[in-house]
C-alpha cells in the first residue's frame, strides 16, 4: 500500500495530453507520463484494502500494491523489478491496456480508482531512461529448439520466457517487421514502434532469433517446422475481420479497418505505399464502436478528413456504471477515447442497410435506427436516413485466426474457429498436434494485449515442462 491516509488526502490525477491542435499534426505519442512527485502522490492513494482485487482484475496478476508502495517511497529500481516479475512488456500495457485492474480497484467502489496504469507507465519509462532494462541471458543452454509463429505480444512473451529458460528460440513473422498488430494495427500516436525495437534488441542478446517474411503455408512448410523444432508455439493472433454483408459492400471506398491502419503505420516507418487509402478531404464513416474504430477516427483526423462519423449497432452505454452492481468486474459504460476528443460524430443503435454507389464508388450510406428489447434488435419504423460517405471503414472486430494457418498444422479448432487447446492440467496450451502449442488470440479469440502476454508466458512454461519435465518459469 502507499500512505495510510493517502486515498483520503489526494485526488486521482490523470496523465497530461498534448493539445489536440498540436498532436493531430503528426503520429507521435502525446500522453505525458507522470512526474516523480505526481507518481509518488498517486502511489500514496493505494489503500490498505486487505484483498487487492486489482491483482485479480489484471490478467497477468501484476503485483500492483507492491509497486505502488515502492513508487510512493521513490524506490523506482525495486518497482521495475516487481513489475517485470509478472509483465514482460509494461511499456506496451502502460500505453494501450484499458486497465481492468482499475475497474477492480477497491477504491473504485465509491471513489476514483488508483491511477494504476499511469504509475506503470511512469515506472517503465524511468527504467528505460536509467538503463535498468537489461538482457537476462541464461548461460545454461538446454539444446532444445522452439519455433514461435507470430510476433505479437503473445509470441514475444513466449519467446522471451523460453529463451530465459535456456532454449534456442526462433520467431517467425510473415510481415517484413516484427510486432504483429502491435506494429501494424496500433497507430504510432498510441504506441511508437521504438518500444518494440528496444525489446527486440534485448531479446536478441538473450538468444531469440527473429525471421521476417516467413509465412507458414506460403513460403514456410508447417510439417518442416514440426520436424525441425522440438516444439512449435502458434501465436499468430486472430486476424480474420468481421464482414458486413449488405448491398454495396463491393464498392470502391469500402474497406476493412486494417486495410487503412496498416499501410499508415508502414508509411510512418518509412515505407512507400503507392495506393495508400487516404481520408484527406473525405466524408468518413466508421462502422464499429471499439478500439479499432477509434484508431480509424484518430488516423482520419490526422489525414484531414472532411467529416468523421462513427456508428455502433448496440445502444449507447450509460455515462457511469452502477458500481454496486458490477464492481470488481469490467463495467459497461460510455468510453471516450483521445481520438474521439480530436473530433468525430458518434451515434449508437444504428444499423447499416445499404451502401450507395455511383460509377462503382461509394457515395453514401443508408442506415436506420434500431431498438433493443430482451436482447433482440428491431428497426424503428420511419427512422431511415442517408449520409454522405466517401470512405467506409469496417471495424467490427475479428472473428477468428486465419484458418489456413491452423489447417496447415492440422490443428483441431473449437466452435469459433480458434485453435483448440486447454489452459489447465497436463495438456496446458497443447493442441491435438504433437509438439504444437497455441497461445493468445489464436487460441482464445480477439482479446487484449495483456491477455496475450499472460497466455504467452503461461504457454512458455507449458512448453518448458514438455521439453524438460519441469519448469522454473513463473506461470
Amino acid at each position: 500500500m502507499g500512505k495510510v491516509t493517502g486515498f483520503m488526502e489526494f485526488e486521482r490525477l490523470s496523465e497530461a495530453n498534448l493539445p489536440v491542435q498540436d498532436r493531430v499534426k503528426n503520429y507521435k505519442e502525446f500522453v505525458l507520463h507522470l512526474t516523480d512527485d505526481q507518481a509518488k502522490q498517486q502511489g500514496a492513494r493505494c489503500m490498505d484494502c486487505g484483498i487487492p482485487f486489482c491483482t485479480t482484475g489484471c490478467p497477468i496478476n501484476n503485483i500492483i500494491p507492491d509497486w505502488n508502495d515502492l513508487v510512493y517511497h521513490q524506490d523506482w529500481r525495486s518497482a521495475i523489478d516487481v513489475l517485470h516479475s509478472t509483465n514482460n512488456f509494461p511499456e506496451f500495457t502502460g500505453r494501450i491496456c484499458p486497465a481492468p485492474c482499475e475497474a477492480a480497484c477497491t477504491l473504485n467502489i465509491n471513489a476514483d480508482a488508483v491511477g494504476i496504469k499511469s504509475i506503470e507507465h511512469a515506472i517503465i519509462d524511468k527504467a528505460w531512461e536509467n538503463d535498468w532494462v537489461q538482457p537476462q541471458v541464461n548461460p545454461n543452454k538446454t539444446g532444445k529448439k522452439v519455433a514461435v509463429v507470430g510476433s505479437g505480444p503473445a509470441g514475444l512473451a513466449a519467446a522471451q520466457q523460453l529463451a530465459r529458460a535456456g532454449h534456442s528460440v526462433v520467431v517467425l513473422e510473415k510481415n517484413s517487421r516484427i510486432g504483429g498488430l502491435l506494429r501494424y494495427g496500433i497507430p504510432d500516436f498510441k504506441m511508437e514502434k521504438s518500444h518494440i525495437d528496444r525489446r527486440m534488441a534485448q531479446m536478441e542478446v538473450e538468444g531469440v532469433e527473429f525471421r521476417v517474411n516467413q509465412h507458414v503455408g506460403e513460403n514456410v512448410n508447417a510439417d518442416d517446422l514440426v520436424a525441425e523444432f522440438d516444439a512449435v508455439v502458434l501465436a499468430a493472433g486472430a486476424e480474420q475481420p468481421r464482414d458486413l454483408p449488405v448491398t454495396g459492400r463491393e464498392l470502391d471506398g469500402v474497406h476493412f479497418a486494417m486495410d487503412f491502419l496498416t499501410p499508415q503505420n508502414k508509411v510512418v516507418a518509412g515505407d512507400t505505399i503507392p495506393d495508400q487509402i487516404k481520408a484527406t478531404g473525405k466524408h468518413v464513416i466508421v462502422i464499429g464502436g471499439g478500439d479499432t474504430g477509434s484508431d480509424c477516427v484518430g488516423t482520419s483526423n490526422r489525414h484531414g478528413a472532411l467529416s468523421i462519423t462513427q456508428f455502433e449497432l448496440m445502444p449507447q452505454p450509460p455515462e457511469k456504471e452502477n458500481k454496486e452492481l458490477v464492481w470488481p468486474n469490467w463495467p459497461l459504460k460510455l468510453r471516450t477515447s483521445s481520438s474521439h476528443e480530436e473530433g468525430a460524430n458518434r451515434d449508437w443503435s444504428i444499423t447499416t442497410k445499404e451502401l450507395i454507389g455511383e460509377n462503382g464508388k461509394v457515395v453514401a450510406l443508408k442506415g436506420a435506427r434500431v431498438e433493443w428489447k430482451d436482447g433482440k434488435m428491431s428497426e424503428i419504423a420511419g427512422s431511415e436516413f442517408t449520409i454522405p460517405a466517401d470512405l467506409v471503414f469496417l471495424a467490427m472486430g475479428f472473428v477468428s485466426p486465419i484458418q489456413k494457418l491452423l489447417e496447415a498444422f492440422g490443428v483441431e479448432k473449437d466452435n469459433r474457429g480458434n485453435a483448440k487447446a486447454a489452459t489447465e492440467g497436463d495438456a496446458s496450451y497443447k493442441t491435438n498436434k504433437d509438439k504444437v502449442f497455441a497461445a493468445g488470440d489464436v487460441r482464445r479469440g480477439q482479446s487484449l494485449v495483456v491477455w496475450a502476454i499472460r497466455e504467452g508466458r503461461q504457454a512458455a512454461r507449458a512448453v518448458d515442462e514438455f521439453l524438460m519435465g519441469s519448469s522454473v518459469l513463473p506461470r
